[in-house]
Order: structure tokens, then C-alpha cells, then sequence
């Protein structure tokens, strides 16, 4: 599922086991508590940031290892936060979509970690994934060009919903005295998330197109779930450049399935995007995949994004 180049072995080997020990001791803020009791976790980005301060609440420490406007894809840790993660109380990340991170949990001996890979089912996903013959869940593929496994499950509130409660229980087993309370916000946060989908179902029911086009393929899951065809220029990678042929075929998709608007993101070139868009004489608007919140971003945090998104597909799909 990894999607993007690997750091080399030989960088992740220059930090030495007894100088991640030295970084830990001199630390003031080593260890699985802060001074006050609170359990410190460590999260890889901003999807997981969310699902551990919305369920840890008040008895938590979040640390992002990401920073707001870098692309996730491409992080690469420092060796503080290679060592951060080894003292946490406990982690929560997603395997396959960093592989910095991956490689770093690995070998960092917690026993308290929360993989949302792990908690929901991944396919397999290229640059068309048609929701018309899959919105139920089940681990099929529907791709123009198949990819690797799809990380970008938190764009599907029902599949976000499925890892909020794998990390309930992996934030109860490293802090039980808690585990009422994180039980508690996790049953509000499901029921926050079910009523996204309600919305997403509804806003998206009638409308004129079913087809949108976007720079990567980010929305597969979101596609499948509401009935949707994504069309992406590119594939998982939101770096890596269409072919001819990729851009032809688009071209006939758009003029075929009346497509209205090219959707770029608020982190990734949009240059492609709009080339094509001017091509076609559509128009552009930001459909957003929500790995990191920003000044650009069209809302302050998950529930405001996702909302700008359903409010840019129904206006792109002319939901009526």
C-alpha cells in the first residue's frame, strides 16, 4: 500500500538505538504521561490527530507528527519524533500511507498502537472507481488501472467511524482508569459521523451527474459509499504525471457524463487540474482529501471540511 518512495534503510539506521535512549533521557518531555497524568499519543497526521483529541479528550496529549500544510505522503521524521514514539503512551497512525512512520513504529517497540488500516477494509483502487456497482463495503475493485491498497479511508464517514472505535480501545488498554470516558466520547463521535453520512446520502441523492473529476484519487471510498464515479487524473499518487492516453480518456469522460467542474486540492499542484479544465472549458473548485488543515482549508476541522466537500459535489453533480 505504500504509494510513495521509501526512505532509505540507512537513514532510519543512522539513529542509533543508544542515541535514541540519550534523546529520551534528556527530554523534559520524555515519557507516556505529562506531569499532570495526561496519557501523551502520537499521531501520524491529521485524520488520526482528530480521532485521538475527540476520543481522548481531556485525559490526552496529542502530538502530530505531521505539521499543518505538509504533504503527508512525503514526511520524513526527525530523530526526536523517531524517539517520541517509542515513549508515548500510545500511537495512532495509518500503515501504508507514510512510510517514514511505518518504518518508525516498527521498530519502536509500543505496545499500545492503533493502525486504522487495520480497523476497516482497504481495496484497491486506481484512477476510476465506479460506486454505482460497490457501495457496500465489501473488499472488491473497480478501477480504470489498478493501484495499491487506498489509505484514504477517513474520506467515508461510515469506514472513519469503524477505525474511532478501534482507537477507543487501543487509548482504554494504555489508560483504563479512563476507559468510561473514552468509551463515552467515542459513542458521541460515531453518532457525529453517522449523522455525515445522513447528510452526504441526502445532499447527494438527486441529482443531474454522477461523475467528478479530481487530481488524485483520493475519494474512492467516498465515491463508493454515495453512489459516485470518481475520475482521477492521477492515480493514489497525487504527484505522479497522467499519460496522454489518461488525459485523452478524460477528455471523452467529460464531455459523456456532463461534467461541469475539475476539483483540485488545497496541498497538491493544482496545475494539472486546471490545464485540463481550461481544455475542456470547466470550471475548478477545491475538493479537499483532508490530510492536513491549513489557512486554506474551507473549514476548522474534519466535520467543517467534509461539509465544504458535499457543498462543492452537490453543486458540481447539480443536486437539486
Amino acid at each position: 500500500m505504500n504509494i510513495r518512495r521509501r526512505i532509505s534503510t540507512a537513514t532510519l539506521a543512522g539513529v542509533s538505538v543508544l542515541g535514541l535512549l540519550a534523546l529520551s533521557a534528556c527530554s523534559p518531555a520524555g515519557g507516556a504521561r505529562t506531569e499532570d497524568g495526561r496519557l501523551r499519543v502520537t499521531a501520524s497526521f491529521y485524520p488520526m490527530e482528530f480521532l485521538a483529541r475527540q476520543i481522548g479528550g481531556q485525559h490526552v496529549e496529542v502530538t502530530d507528527l505531521t505539521k499543518p500544510g505538509v504533504e503527508p505522503h512525503d514526511l520524513e521524521l526527525t530523530p526526536k519524533q523517531t524517539a517520541q514514539l517509542g515513549e508515548s503512551g500510545a500511537i495512532v497512525y495509518l500503515k501504508g500511507l507514510q512510510p517514514a512512520v511505518d518504518d518508525a513504529v516498527a521498530q519502536s517497540g509500543n505496545k499500545h498502537v492503533a493502525d486504522a488500516a487495520a480497523l476497516t477494509s482497504l481495496e484497491k483502487h486506481g484512477t476510476e472507481v465506479d460506486g454505482h456497482h460497490h457501495t457496500t463495503g465489501d473488499n472488491h475493485s473497480h478501477s480504470e488501472a489498478e493501484g495499491g491498497n487506498d489509505p484514504h479511508i477517513w474520506l467515508d464517514p461510515v469506514k472513519y467511524a469503524e477505525v474511532a472505535r478501534g482507537v477507543n480501545k487501543t487509548l482504554a488498554k494504555a489508560d483504563p482508569d479512563h476507559r468510561a470516558d473514552y468509551q463515552k466520547n467515542t459513542d458521541a463521535l460515531v453518532k457525529k459521523l453517522d449523522g455525515l453520512d445522513k447528510e452526504f446520502r441526502d445532499g447527494l441523492e438527486k441529482r443531474s451527474s454522477d461523475t467528478f473529476l479530481t487530481t488524485h484519487a483520493a475519494f474512492g471510498y467516498l465515491a463508493e459509499r454515495y453512489g459516485l464515479t470518481e475520475e482521477a487524473i492521477s492515480g493514489l499518487d497525487p504527484e505522479s504525471e497522467p499519460s496522454a492516453h489518461r488525459i485523452k480518456d478524460l477528455h471523452t469522460l467529460a464531455t459523456g457524463h456532463h461534467v461541469s467542474t475539475v476539483f483540485f486540492e488545497t496541498i497538491a499542484n493544482p496545475a494539472t487540474a486546471k490545464a485540463l479544465a481550461g481544455d475542456l472549458h470547466l470550471k475548478t473548485d477545491v475538493l479537499d482529501p483532508l490530510e492536513g488543515i491549513n489557512a486554506k482549508s474551507r473549514g476548522k476541522d474534519y466535520f467543517g471540511v467534509q461539509r465544504a466537500n458535499l457543498a462543492a459535489l452537490q453543486k458540481a453533480l447539480g443536486s437539486k
